[in-house]
């Protein structure tokens, strides 16, 4: 008996393995990223006048909202909230222990347990070689990334750890609801607690509006509208896979833009990115581990168990970034722990996922409705 179930997980996991695979796109986003990094880089360098251009078109004189970087933001977050169906949520209560937990460790632990460890690694082990400004900035920068929970690559991790897609949208438009009340006063409340900088409260707000608020609106209002006139079928297989080019595009042209803002401080500071990424790393796996053994323990089905561990491990960089942008500018210590939050990201999140499929077999049989 205990052979043949072997052989049943066994088979199983092939066909996990042959049939769940990542879009061209997606497969090789390190791959992209490292691209993006060098030719962002590069453009720096080589011609810093048209990068100080670029910089400089802001909506209004000392804003730090780059007109270019809002107007990519905006076309990278759009097509991720037309996938929010916030009818979904009256589901919750149907199986409420994964959505619990979930929310459980993005806004009780994940923001918190970031300000500790990055106050921890800048402020007392890495301060003798990065000194209290940048202490200060990365501090920051870290929060702003650890304050905003993952909403678009989610639907990529829980497809390749077999998640419940329902249950996964649920936990995301959740979190996108909390976020918009939430996302403000934690990012200050930390930022001014274990750092010496200040967070100019109406930028703040601001930066909410226009990267939080009005895509999610605009996104909602595109989702029914659409769907009543072209039905869902439509919606889903040709008006986001329209969508879906932009995106990449759009978010390709952003981390250019943003790492040739970067070129002098990833090059002159090339050791520092390597001493963010350690605070960022711990802060991902711990909280990723923290989520799934909660739910093991709560014994939740491996079908929401993972999704939530991922979600609880994974940040909504690109709205980290804008924020940072915003707060602190290009060219700060903020943007850059941001940035290096994007970097770490994808192989991260994929070796998060490679360790839930390899112990699927610990949790319970999926629910059912």
């Amino acid at each position: 008996m205990t052979t043949q179930s072997s052989k049943k997980t066994a088979n199983n996991q092939k066909q996990h393995e042959e049939v769940k695979r990542l879009g061209f796109f997606e497969r090789y986003l390190s791959l992209w990223v490292a691209l993006c990094m060098a030719i962002g880089i590069g453009l720096g360098k080589q011609f810093p006048e048209l990068t100080a251009t670029i910089r400089n078109l802001e909506f209004g004189e000392n804003s730090h909202i780059n007109l270019p970087i809002a107007v990519l933001i905006w076309l990278m977050i759009y097509p991720m909230m037309l996938k929010i169906d916030f009818s979904s949520i009256l589901d919750v209560s149907k199986r409420p222990r994964g959505i619990l937990i979930t929310l459980f460790i993005n806004w009780l632990v994940k923001p918190f347990s970031m300000a500790f460890i990055a106050w921890l690694f800048f402020k007392h082990l890495w301060l003798p070689f990065i000194g209290e400004e940048l202490a200060d900035q990365y501090i920051a920068g870290c929060i702003i990334l650890a304050a905003a929970p993952c909403t678009a690559m989610v639907f990529v991790w829980s497809y390749l750890t077999d998640g419940d897609p329902a249950y996964t949208l649920v936990q995301v438009s959740l979190n996108d609801l909390i976020m918009l009340i939430l996302f403000a006063p934690i990012v200050a409340f930390l930022i001014n607690g274990t750092s010496d900088l200040t967070v100019p409260y109406d930028v703040l707000f601001y930066s909410v509006i226009a990267f939080i608020v009005i895509p999610l609106v605009l996104g909602s209002l595109s989702r029914i509208i659409l769907i009543r006139l072209k039905g869902q079928a439509w919606f889903e297989n040709v008006f986001i896979r329209i969508l879906h080019p932009l995106t990449v595009l759009a978010l390709l042209v952003t981390l250019i833009l943003i790492f040739a803002f970067q070129a002098d401080n990833i090059t002159d500071k090339f050791v520092h990115v390597v001493l963010i990424a350690i605070p960022i790393l711990i802060q991902v796996y711990f909280n990723s581990s923290l989520a799934y053994g909660l739910m093991k323990f709560f014994n939740v089905p491996f079908n929401i168990a993972a999704p939530g561990a991922l979600i609880g491990a994974s940040n909504f960089f690109e709205l980290a970034v804008a924020t940072a942008i915003v707060l602190y500018g290009p060219e700060s210590g903020a943007a850059l722990a941001t940035v290096v939050g994007v970097l770490v990201e994808v192989p991260v999140m994929l070796s998060v996922c490679s360790v839930c499929n390899r112990t699927r077999h610990w949790f319970p049989e999926p629910e059912t409705d």
